[in-house]
């Protein structure tokens, strides 16, 4: 079979949400949004479900539509786009939260859904979505007034625990909801690392679940394994791939695998990464094309029927290293031809 195969451990994912449960003072939720980043969101939020998660958050109403299917009744869906026009039909049938991000927003939802709950977004200082100090000074008595499910916001650097942002954002949200009765949230994963004064009263952990920084002791999640389709020796000189873009030093053995940026492997990792046989790196050569790529296994003593490029050894940070960028990308790439395969439910 020439199809890689990507495994996905569900226990992992317990496992991370259990520890950064631990780690919170606040009743905590999971992000899903991103089809789970790209992880499968169906499996992911019913597993999380049934270790306790209640909330769940999702970028756009379709997306919490389709979550609402797998998950039935009963937890609650939150939507960051909050209230878009069109979208009444949609929060209504699925029975969605959306968090309100500004006063237009807030009029749609209440012309449209009188009696439908909502969350509201504040921008303390991410100057992305939520509304700013004066429009929420402005719409905060009508807001309140209304028993708000969630008042969030989110922090722009808490991958830098040290970064002055941090504490700004914080007191900046400590201002904007002083008195506020309504539950109040601030943090995802890197929030949850800094500590209780970031907690409030729900934490939203994403990247973390999924195996990814700013969470250093979450256990791996994803595996890939790309099978070999030719191996073929190189004398000195010759060369692999697009462009010539990579000359061997040395008679090599290369081993093509089935794989590439068509499945979300990253071209710009190409010359930079490894692929792996247990602890065994086996450097990448030649550019990565659409399907394939080129792999050195010359020191290898056997030539194996695949070759690993995520999973204990190479995590989703260093593939993402490799490619100068971020965790969160390499596992929001990976593309719909893999064999999935779920372990651990």
């Amino acid at each position: 079979m020439a199809v890689a195969h990507l495994t996905i451990d569900l226990a992992a994912v317990r496992a991370n949400w259990r520890t950064l449960a631990a780690q919170s003072t606040a009743e905590t939720g999971a992000v899903v949004k991103a089809d789970a980043y790209g992880l499968g969101a169906a499996q992911i939020a019913t597993t999380l479900a049934k270790e306790g998660a209640r909330k769940f958050f999702v970028a756009l109403a379709e997306e919490g539509a389709t979550l609402r299917t797998a998950l039935g009744p009963g937890p609650e869906i939150f939507v960051f786009s909050g209230h878009m026009p069109g979208d009444a039909p949609i929060i209504s049938a699925a029975d969605l939260t959306p968090l309100l991000n500004s006063v237009d927003q807030m009029l749609v939802h209440v012309e449209s859904l009188p009696h439908h709950g909502f969350g509201i977004q504040l921008d303390s200082g991410m100057n992305r979505l939520g509304m700013e100090p004066a429009e929420w000074s402005a719409l905060r008595s009508l807001a309140l007034a209304q028993a708000p499910a969630m008042i969030m916001s989110h922090l722009a650097c808490a991958d830098e625990p040290e970064h002055p942002m941090n504490r700004q954002q914080l007191e900046c949200f400590l201002k904007m909801t002083e008195g506020v009765t309504a539950p109040r949230s601030l943090s995802a994963t890197g929030g949850i690392l800094m500590g209780s004064d970031y907690h409030f009263d729900i934490t939203r952990p994403g990247v973390g679940l999924y195996g990814g920084l700013p969470f250093s002791d979450a256990l791996p999640v994803v595996q890939i394994d790309l099978p070999i389709i030719q191996v073929r020796d190189l004398l000195e000189g010759e060369t692999v791939g697009y462009g010539n873009s990579w000359r061997s030093r040395r008679p090599s053995r290369i081993a093509t695998v089935n794989a590439g940026y068509a499945d979300g492997i990253l071209r710009a990792a190409g010359g930079q990464m490894h692929l792996l046989v247990g602890t065994i790196p086996c450097p990448a050569v030649g550019r990565i094309s659409m399907d394939m790529i080129g792999v050195d296994i010359t020191d290898l003593e056997d030539t194996p029927d695949s070759l690993q490029i995520l999973g204990p050894t190479q995590d989703v940070d260093s593939l993402a290293n490799a490619a100068g960028t971020i965790g969160y990308e390499v596992l929001t790439s990976l593309g719909s031809r893999y064999n999935r395969r779920y372990i651990g439910a």
